[in-house]
């Protein structure tokens, strides 16, 4: 369901080339929901120098980030009514309890993960959080969110495809992803419950 939105935005945007990139970046920071990743990693994968790599390593984390700042001005005047009918309430409280405890660092972790991130920039706008840490806190987590994709995709390509192709590799990632996943998801869900047991 979800791929008859985002295939025609993606074909549309790869048109463009690095263009298109930033206005897939830039709008699903603000408002939209197709994640620059879709466009990122093909076009890392095409690329053929390493000019090519970092200049879509740049134009997707600079676009995402100045494209945050929209999302964040839609938070200062959507507030609450804005989160609580645009995004899951659980995912709302977690956000706003992550940025409230642990501040810029909150920031990163958002920004580095996959939590969509406008609703990331509308929390911060909605709870008037200071742009200067938001924005040194999203280059941050964007940067390094992107930055992987390009340099394990751009420049290990092939090595990276030859691993998937082994079935130790998907064993260790397995076992790798299990022992990582529970403690996180552990935080993750404790986050809301903080919010339950103060109110």
């Amino acid at each position: 369901m979800l791929e008859r939105f985002t295939d025609p935005i993606v074909e549309w945007a790869e048109e463009f080339g690095l263009l298109g990139l930033a206005v897939v970046s830039s709008t699903e920071a603000a408002f939209q929901p197709v994640p620059p990743d879709l466009m990122v990693i093909p076009m890392s994968i095409e690329a053929e120098t390493n000019t090519g790599l970092i200049a879509i390593f740049l134009v997707a984390t600079i676009s995402s980030v100045f494209g945050s700042l929209g999302g964040y001005a839609i938070g200062i005047y959507g507030g609450r009514p804005l989160l609580d009918k645009f995004s899951s309430p659980k995912t709302s409280r977690k956000l706003e309890e992550l940025t409230s405890r642990y501040g810029d660092a909150g920031i990163f972790i958002a920004a580095l993960s996959p939590i969509p991130y406008k609703v990331l920039a509308w929390t911060a706008g909605a709870g008037r959080m200071d742009i200067k840490t938001f924005l040194f806190a999203g280059f941050l987590g964007r940067g390094i969110r992107f930055g992987l994709e390009v340099m394990i995709v751009g420049l290990w390509g092939d090595e990276f495809i030859q691993m998937l192709e082994n079935p130790i590799f998907w064993v260790a990632a397995g076992i790798l992803s299990i022992a990582i996943f529970i403690p996180i998801s552990s935080w993750w869900n404790g986050l809301d419950k903080s919010i339950e047991h103060s109110s």
